[in-house]
C-alpha cells in the first residue's frame, strides 16, 4: 500500500523527483530552482524584448541592470528596448557603456551603429563600423554599411553592401525595399521598380514597398497600378500616390483622372485624394 504513495510523491515536479532518486542533496535542489528560474528570466527577456510594450520594456531592463549592474547582457537587453522605444540617443549612450566592458562583442558594435544612425548620427556610425574586423558577416551589419554608403552618395560601395546583406537572411525584403529607394533617390526608376517587386515576393504585405513601386512605376510615366496584392484600401491609397507622381510631372488630366478613382475606390471618405482634387480643379480653374 505504501508504493502508490511513493510514486505520487517523486512524480511532484523535476526537483522532487531529483530528491527520491538522490536523498538528502540540499545542493543540488537548490541547483535546480537556480537553472529553473534562470530559464524563466531568459524566457521573460525575450518577450520583452519582442512581443511586450516598448516602455514597460526599457521599466523592466533598467530595474533589472540597476540590480544587477554587473550583468552585461541585462544592459544588452536595455539597449534593446531602448531602441525600441523610439529613444536611439539613450540607446548609444547604453551601448556605448557596453564597449567600454571586457565582455563587449562586434555585435555590440554594430548595435551601436544602429543607434546612431537612428539617432541621425551617420558621422558617428560610420566610425564604430570601421572599428568591425571584416571577418564579422552578419546581415544586420552589411544593412547598416548600404545604409552608410548610401548616406554618402557612394552607390557601387551601397550596391555591393545591400547585394550582401541580402545574402545573408530569409527574410530580405525590408533590405530590398531599402536598396529600392536608394536606386529611386538616384533617378534609376527601372532598377528600383525590379528591387520593390522582388521585396513584395518576400512579403507581399510590405505597403512601403507598393508605395514605393507606384512611384518608381509613375516616374517612368506608367500610370497603371502594378499586379500585386492589395486590399481596396490599399488601391485607393496607390492610386492617390499615382495621381501625385503623374501630376507632380505635368500630367495633369491624367493625375485628376487617378484622384477621381481613388475616391470612388475607397471604402471610406478619403479626405486626401478629395483635398488634393479640390486644389487640382481650383488650379485649373484659375488657370
Amino acid at each position: 500500500m505504501r508504493h502508490p504513495i511513493l510514486v505520487t510523491l517523486c512524480l511532484g515536479g523535476a526537483v522532487a523527483l531529483s530528491g527520491c532518486q538522490r536523498p538528502g542533496s540540499d545542493a543540488e535542489v537548490t541547483r535546480a530552482i537556480a537553472d529553473v528560474n534562470v530559464i524563466d528570466e531568459a524566457n521573460l527577456n525575450d518577450i520583452m524584448l519582442t512581443v511586450g510594450d516598448p516602455d514597460e520594456a526599457v521599466a523592466y531592463f533598467r530595474r533589472a541592470s540597476k540590480s544587477q549592474p554587473d550583468r552585461i547582457d541585462l544592459k544588452r537587453g536595455l539597449g534593446k528596448a531602448l531602441v525600441r522605444a523610439r529613444k536611439a540617443p539613450e540607446a548609444a549612450r547604453v551601448f556605448a557603456e557596453i564597449l567600454d566592458s571586457d565582455e563587449a562583442t562586434d555585435e555590440d558594435r554594430v548595435d551601436l551603429a544602429d543607434a546612431h544612425i537612428r539617432a541621425g548620427d551617420w558621422a558617428k556610425a560610420e566610425r564604430v563600423l570601421d572599428t568591425i574586423p571584416p571577418t564579422f558577416e552578419t546581415y544586420k551589419r552589411y544593412r547598416l554599411e548600404a545604409m552608410v554608403a548610401d548616406s554618402n552618395e557612394e552607390w557601387d560601395r551601397a550596391d555591393s553592401f545591400y547585394e550582401t546583406a541580402v545574402s545573408l537572411t530569409t527574410k530580405p525584403s525590408g533590405v530590398l525595399n531599402n536598396w529600392g529607394y536608394s536606386k529611386l533617390t538616384r533617378g534609376d526608376f527601372a532598377g528600383a521598380e525590379r528591387l520593390f517587386t522582388e521585396a513584395l515576393t518576400y512579403d507581399d504585405k510590405l505597403f512601403t514597398a507598393k508605395n514605393n513601386l507606384v512611384l518608381a512605376r509613375g516616374a517612368q510615366r506608367k500610370y497603371d497600378l502594378p499586379i500585386i496584392a492589395m486590399t481596396q484600401t490599399e488601391r485607393a491609397q496607390l492610386l492617390h500616390t499615382l495621381a501625385l507622381s503623374a501630376i507632380k510631372q505635368g500630367d495633369v488630366q491624367t493625375g485628376s483622372a487617378l484622384l477621381k478613382e481613388a475616391i470612388d475606390t475607397h471604402p471610406q471618405h478619403f479626405e486626401a485624394a478629395v483635398r488634393a482634387l479640390r486644389a487640382l480643379e481650383g488650379g485649373v480653374s484659375a488657370g
